[in-house]
């Protein structure tokens, strides 16, 4: 896997780069491609693929699709201008799946920790799907959009295990009324950024003003059928558009007709995401992580701890009820960036834990990380230590997100 992810990086040269001053881009966004086909012409290709080439893309394996790295501009100037602008990504390699039927709110609360039948209609949030142990199989956004049909989004390098788990607990429980079905006609476009807003507003007559952070709805969007989720993995306000596969082009073209609004790849979004403290599946959250470890215990339901009645509940129970023994924090770094799998150590060498993202912050102008901490060194401003390249690098732990987040609640 490391040595996939490096021959990347020399392959790359100059268009992996932060800057000018050398300062690589991080590379934990291609972990998932390790052991994936390594014939450009065997890589799955979202309906802009030709796009991204006329465009100026770099495209790159990433979890078995040809996705644009980067384009003209450098990561660090792209990540930027998200913060002070509007970037669009293609997330059309992502799974966007249905739940439909009478049953479908009682289904999947089989499966995520979440309260989805508290949920409203239009409304949507982060979950996650755990295995038998209470790790984490994915996570995903859920929408409800009616009390018989969720709308779900799965991570593109967890759809296969996803998609089979789902359909075993269909099998399993087939005397319920539910039914998937998987969008492979639609794609994703995500428009991130304070000047996103007043972008699409021009090309839609319905009043996003009205659509708080996930908030979702079914409207006209440049003449195309689109659904919108006002939702992000950049930490900025922003929306994710569900278009049929043919008006993907015609709406990322409108869209970078606007000189406010850049082409956004996968190093900028990786950077954003890292300095929004958001996890990345396989590296900060795995099926040996539960919700607990990686702070992400708010999105089990208040409701739902008391009997945790999904699948893993009982190892989840424990959790609450005794605590973990690390914890996912924040760090800000001397030095060098620390990459995934840097160790963690006190002040006498001894090993605490392990960086499981890390990268040079675009807008922060220094070094951050995420990891896991074992107790007691996860307190906020504890001085610890990074080993980069057998040097150790002092750290110290910091709340995230590590730029505050922008979402429009109104």
């Amino acid at each position: 896997m490391r040595n996939h992810v490096c021959s990347l990086a020399r392959r790359l040269g100059s268009a992996g780069r932060l800057s000018g001053e050398g300062a690589w881009a991080s590379t934990s966004q291609f972990q998932q491609t390790a052991g994936l086909a390594t014939n450009p012409e065997d890589l799955k290709k979202t309906p802009l693929h030709d796009f991204h080439v006329k465009n100026g893309g770099k495209m790159v394996d990433f979890a078995g699709w040809s996705m644009p790295l980067q384009y003209d501009k450098t990561v660090m100037e792209s990540s930027k201008h998200c913060r002070s602008d509007a970037l669009v990504f293609d997330v059309a390699h992502m799974c966007g799946l249905s739940l439909k039927g009478k049953d479908a709110v009682p289904f999947l609360e089989k499966l995520v920790v979440g309260d989805v039948g508290a949920m409203k209609a239009g409304t949507g949030s982060l979950t996650v799907f755990t295995n038998e142990k209470g790790g984490i199989i994915d996570d995903s956004v859920i929408t409800k959009v009616a009390d018989d049909d969720i709308y779900v989004v799965v991570n593109a390098g967890r759809r296969d295990v996803d998609l089979a788990h789902i359909q075993a607990h269909l099998d399993k429980n087939s005397s319920m009324d539910v039914g998937m079905t998987v969008h492979d006609d639609r794609g994703l476009l995500a428009l991130q950024g304070p000047k996103a807003a007043g972008v699409l507003q021009k090309m839609t007559d319905f009043d996003l003003s009205k659509l708080f952070f996930g908030m979702f709805t079914k409207t006209d969007v440049g003449g195309v059928p689109v659904w919108i989720t006002r939702t992000g993995y950049t930490g900025e306000d922003g929306f994710e558009l569900s278009i049929p596969g043919e008006g993907l082009e015609t709406l990322a073209s409108k869209m970078i007709a606007n000189p406010e609004v850049w082409l956004g790849g996968l190093g900028a979004r990786d950077a954003l995401r890292l300095e929004a403290g958001l996890c990345l599946y396989g590296n900060d959250i795995t099926e040996a992580t539960s919700p607990i470890e990686a702070g992400l215990t708010w999105t089990i339901a208040k409701s739902r701890r008391a009997e945790c009645s999904f699948i893993g509940g009982e190892a989840i129970k424990k959790q609450l009820a005794d605590g973990v023994s690390r914890r996912r924090v924040g760090l800000l770094v001397k030095g060098a960036p620390a990459r995934d799998h840097s160790a963690i150590v006190d002040a006498d060498g001894k090993e605490v834990g392990e960086v499981t993202s890390g990268a040079f912050s675009p807008n922060l102008g220094k070094p951050i990380a995420m990891g896991y901490v074992n107790k007691p060194h996860d307190k906020k401003d504890t001085k610890l230590k990074v080993v980069v390249r057998g040097r150790s690098q002092d750290a110290t732990i910091t709340k995230m997100p590590f730029v505050p987040a922008k979402y429009f609640k109104g």
